[in-house]
């Protein structure tokens, strides 16, 4: 990785279209824990724009997962992006999800958007971004112990926020 930062930093665009790839699902969970989906996308563009724009700030080239989070967590829709009309019942009618799985998806990214910023980060890097916890870990530079720590926190919240049980129960075949 950090090669792909001092090679960008040199001017290559596919090294750059490497740290994108990589890193661009980090980015797209932090800012859908925040945002509707359509600005998500949008936001997520920006933020790599910004870190293009800046990445001679980096100090340690090895940390460029870290400071792109730092980067998305700060970043703020312009006025003419919070004013879009799109929504996301027209986001997810467009996956061809049923009025009820819309439903239920704006239930649940209501739900992930009240919690603490650490849980909120990783569970949308798991459930919107299905990213194993080797990957939240390599990708934020978290230890693998405080992904699961903050996966199992956070599921556990989300659980009684959504009003479900604490531990899924097993069906009785009898």
């Amino acid at each position: 990785m950090a090669k792909w930062v001092h090679q960008a930093r040199l001017g290559s665009h596919s090294a750059f279209a490497n740290l994108y790839e990589r890193f661009s699902p980090l980015v797209h969970a932090i800012l859908l824990g925040r945002f509707q989906p359509v600005i998500a996308d949008d936001l997520t563009q920006e933020c790599f724009i910004t870190a293009h724009q800046r990445l001679e700030q980096l100090n340690d080239p090895a940390k460029f997962g870290p400071w792109i989070a730092v980067i998305a967590r700060r970043i703020k829709p312009a006025a003419e992006l919070r004013r879009r009309t799109e929504s996301d019942i027209d986001d997810l009618a467009s996956l061809n999800a049923s009025p009820e799985q819309v439903i239920d998806a704006n239930r649940v990214l209501s739900a992930v958007a009240t919690l603490p910023e650490a849980y909120r980060n990783t569970l949308m890097m798991r459930l919107a971004e299905g990213m194993s916890g080797p990957e939240i870990a390599a990708a934020t530079g978290m230890t693998h112990q405080s992904v699961r720590v903050n996966l199992h926190r956070g599921m556990a919240r989300l659980r009684q926020i959504l009003g479900l049980p604490s531990q899924p129960t097993e069906t009785s075949h009898e």
